[in-house]
């Protein structure tokens, strides 16, 4: 198997952060993939150099770009430095693996894609609900028509709705038609945000989604606290699948089968081997990378978005995900605040040109790093890009 050499942009600050969780999984398929650099300019930089063992250490982008020769960069910084060091690694001929969203607008995450179109290099984007172990059961019970014929489905998400938009449209497996939105910023007991600052409001979104075949979800992001939690439901003619729980119908009769999971020892430790439903047959979805000790849901998840890559990039197979369907799913959400600020009209897909949240977002970015990520990316490189990005101080998406 051909080994890529992977550099990897942002150490994290916190033993949870979704960067060591990556670090770690990458080391983990050390058959495919080598850590060549390390860039960061915190003070975790050298200590996470030494325990997963890579010795190239930047401070600087640029450097690291100069001096590793990386085939690929993974972007694990802020969501505002997305886009300019993306654009920065594709110019220089890089496969590029960056942290959702598709980016702070539709256009610049268009931006993104066209270079790497144009550069004829491999951009994924780590989107991970869809690849847990139970999301990917969950299509398999939908695509064996269990559910029998798709009605409708209900979704709730707390903080970065793409992540439920897309866990929602992978089982559905249809293109969204058309959005009707609703939008509001409510009052909250005082509380810390994800960048630390103190707010006692919050944005609370709610819309109906239109997809082909006449399939309608209800969506709703409750601003927090709330007494809903995230979840989402889909609804057929033969069951439904709530949460972890699959339902089916048989005339007055209802049959209920919780999502199991299957443990087995590898090398002394208990790892995931599958998950499944009792259903008769059962419906089984096996873990490919329980030889490696993966097993944890995202770690999982992160296994299943670095192999999609390595193989698009090896042996030429298309992305699992790639930046299509990032739009779609960050689209939902561009579409649910166009709509509310425009007399909670619908609003048609696909959107192709830039609306006005995505203008006050843009204006935002720049006032705060002093210039435009797609036009100006060469000067935004050694950037000290805020935790909560742009998009969040605007439109209160995370």
């Amino acid at each position: 198997m051909t080994k890529l050499r992977i550099a990897v942009v942002g150490v994290g600050t916190r033993e949870t952060s979704r960067a060591r969780g990556y670090l770690s999984t990458i080391k983990r398929l050390h058959d495919r993939w080598e850590i060549c650099a390390l860039c960061d300019s915190g003070d975790a930089l050298d200590e996470m150099g030494e325990r997963f063992g890579v010795s190239a250490r930047f401070r600087r982008y640029a450097d690291m770009l100069d001096q590793s020769e990386p085939d690929v960069v993974f972007l694990l910084v802020p969501s505002d430095g997305q886009t300019p060091l993306a654009l920065e690694a594709i110019d220089r001929g890089c496969h590029v693996l960056t942290e959702i969203p598709y980016a702070l607008t539709l256009p610049m995450g268009d931006a993104v894609a066209e270079a790497a179109r144009e550069k004829g290099v491999q951009w994924e984007i780590a989107e991970n609900v869809w690849r847990w172990p139970n999301e990917q059961l969950k299509r398999r019970i939908v695509e064996q028509g269990l559910l029998g014929k798709i009605t409708h489905a209900r979704m709730f998400y707390t903080h970065g709705s793409y992540h439920g938009f897309n866990g929602i449209r992978k089982l559905l497996g249809r293109r969204a038609k058309r959005v009707l939105g609703y939008a509001q910023c409510v009052d909250i007991p005082e509380q810390e945000t994800y960048g630390g600052d103190r707010e006692n409001t919050r944005w609370w979104d709610s819309a109906v989604i239109e997809f082909e075949d006449d399939i309608t979800c209800l969506y709703e992001m409750p601003p927090s606290p709330s007494p809903r939690n995230i979840l989402w439901e889909v609804e057929g003619t033969s069951g439904h699948l709530s949460g972890r729980t699959l339902v089916l119908y048989d005339g007055s009769e209802r049959a209920t089968h919780e999502i199991e999971e299957v443990y087995e020892d590898v090398n002394g430790e208990q790892v995931l081997s599958a998950v499944r439903v009792d259903t008769d047959p059962p419906v089984v979805w096996e873990n490919p990378y329980k030889s490696n000790g993966i097993g944890v849901t995202d770690d999982t998840a992160k296994a299943c978005i670095l192999d999609s890559l390595h193989r698009a990039i090896t042996e030429g197979e298309p992305l699992a995900y790639g930046s299509d369907e990032a739009r779609q799913d960050m689209e939902l959400w561009v579409a649910v605040r166009e709509s509310a600020e425009n007399g909670n009209r619908w609003v048609n897909l696909p959107i192709r040109q830039e609306v006005d949240v995505e203008r006050r977002i843009r204006a935002e970015y720049v006032r705060r790093y002093g210039g435009d990520p797609v036009e100006d990316y060469g000067k935004l490189l050694d950037g000290e890009y805020n935790r909560l990005s742009a998009m969040w101080t605007v439109a209160g998406f995370l």
